[in-house]
């Protein structure tokens, strides 16, 4: 997902400040979208990856958030940012991708296809996802990565992109139904809603206002999203920890921790409000350096 902000005269849902440009747009302007969001990106991941660690500690082994800081604190320092390049990578990239194909695809769309906006705009939103999805290798490694179990396989990213080598391309794509689902259907919510969330908030008359709007309503939807998917990426966050062997299908994975988890909506939730707060600061700290981004490019 997951995550920019509508401009104040912009359209509700067809976020794109491109619409009104002419076609012989310089390539800097063209490749604004995918600049902001990339920046946008390293700037939420060097903030928020302590966060995000604790949390994928409670995805994977269902712990409490006390238990999973305790974790880490024996870890060491030395570790806290281990598997960080991975991520780095991957939602630098990815959300460079998210931003910019959404705009360039709702403008294409808007222009070729004659079906209503919220339509277009859908569709670009999906597509936009399941691009996505190509760089599904580094949140695989990623997870390994984070999952101390792991520690004394490989101590970096090369060593575990080489350990799942030997498996062959598909072991690098392990959990990419869940991650389809997730993409495409967030990216759907997250852009048809943050235009009408922003136009119910106070008008910004300052810069700092215009900062804060875009925080408030990045963070709210990144909240609301994050939980609204949170039981997908635990079963991701399962299927992604194994190496080798079988390939479990997504209902078969989530079964099984349904039955790990004493058939508790409450214990698949596990770590779920954590979540919720990582999620309001990362999709705040994402929507309000791609809108800044934008002002100043």
């Amino acid at each position: 997902m997951m995550d920019s902000e509508a401009h104040e005269k912009r359209p509700p849902i067809l976020t794109s400040s491109k619409q009104d440009i002419s076609p012989h747009i310089t390539n800097v302007g063209e490749m604004k979208h995918y600049l902001c969001g990339c920046c946008a990106a390293f700037n939420n991941v060097a903030i928020t990856f302590p966060i995000q660690k604790v949390l994928f500690r409670q995805q994977l082994y269902g712990i409490k958030t006390r238990d999973a800081i305790l974790q880490l604190r024996r870890d060491g320092f030395r570790n806290l940012y281990r598997g960080i390049l991975p991520p780095l990578m991957q939602k630098t990239t990815t959300l460079a991708l998210m931003f910019g194909l959404y705009e360039d695809l709702s403008c294409l769309l808007h222009k070729h296809v004659s079906a209503p906006e919220f339509a277009t705009c859908g569709v670009a939103a999906v597509l936009a996802g399941t691009t996505e999805a190509i760089f599904t290798p580094l949140e695989r490694v990623q997870t390994l990565l984070q999952d101390h179990k792991h520690h004394d396989k490989f101590t970096n990213t090369y060593q575990a992109f080489k350990a799942l080598k030997c498996h062959g391309i598909g072991e690098y794509y392990r959990g990419l139904v869940p991650i389809l689902f997730r993409n495409g259907l967030s990216n759907v919510l997250f852009f048809g809603l943050r235009g009408p969330i922003k136009e119910h908030l106070p008008t910004a008359t300052t810069h700092s206002a215009h900062l804060v709007n875009d925080f408030i309503c990045g963070g709210l939807l990144g909240a609301m999203l994050g939980f609204l998917f949170f039981p997908i990426n635990v079963v991701k966050t399962r299927i992604q920890s194994q190496i080798g062997g079988e390939f479990q299908s997504f209902p078969k994975v989530f079964q099984k921790i349904w039955l790990e988890r004493d058939r508790k909506l409450i214990n698949l939730f596990r770590g779920a409000h954590l979540n919720y707060h990582r999620s309001l600061i990362s999709w705040g700290i994402i929507n309000a350096t791609y809108e800044f981004l934008l002002k100043v490019i």
